[in-house]
């Protein structure tokens, strides 16, 4: 049984969302918290095994609330719940750990089936959301692009990557982001590594700032 916590300001919403989940014999609904500072504290209680995470919420939003959960417990996995319209926090959840997105206007089956995914370590991100992932990490000043390719020979796709890994993006939300295999997205990331002269994804981050 998969322990689920739900986090939404809307109450009504919140129910509406717990009764679609009651449906499935695979989830359970252990809990409903109203802002980000009650889900963290009912992390602490209850050990959920995934988080429904609203975005916009008094008290504590919810890539604050994500990141201070995450730093509690990393096995717990967040899908955020977010509109079109709250594409600015993308790239800031991910950083604190989100597996993924989810729009306020999903069916049940699918609602359903992609809290199944994220337990299971999947990265769950709609096709709009994933698009506006690639775009933010596109979105870095051409200089960098620039010395990236001239002092280390990166194609186009490895300075892609390369700004993707210093953005904070997991490998496997490299390979979800840009519609590639985990093995391609690795092979891709290897290259990187020995064209900047590195061993790791630390030192080629440090690499990276250092040409700002």
């Amino acid at each position: 049984m998969i322990k689920v916590l739900l986090v939404d300001d809307q109450q009504i919403l919140a129910e509406g969302i717990k009764s679609v989940l009651q449906t499935s014999s695979e989830l359970s609904v252990v809990g409903i918290a109203s802002d980000g500072l009650r889900a963290v504290d009912a992390c602490m209680q209850l050990k959920p095994d995934v988080v429904l995470m609203d975005i916009r919420m008094p008290n504590m939003n919810g890539v604050v609330a994500t990141k201070r959960i995450k730093e509690i417990d990393d096995n717990i996995k967040i899908i955020v719940l977010t509109t079109f319209d709250d594409s600015d926090y993308i790239l800031s959840a991910i950083n604190n750990g989100a597996s993924g997105y989810l729009l306020k206007d999903i069916g049940a089956t699918a609602l359903i089936d992609a809290i199944k995914n994220a337990y299971n370590g999947d990265t769950i991100l709609p096709a709009k959301i994933a698009k506006k992932i690639t775009d933010a990490a596109a979105m870095v000043t051409n200089d960098k692009e620039y010395k990236l390719k001239k002092a280390f020979n990166l194609s186009e796709r490895e300075v892609e990557i390369a700004l993707m890994l210093y953005d904070g993006f997991t490998n496997r939300q490299i390979a979800s982001a840009l519609k590639l295999t985990d093995g391609t997205s690795r092979n891709y990331i290897s290259s990187i590594y020995l064209k900047l002269g590195v061993d790791g994804r630390a030192a080629a981050v440090e690499k990276i700032r250092s040409l700002s």
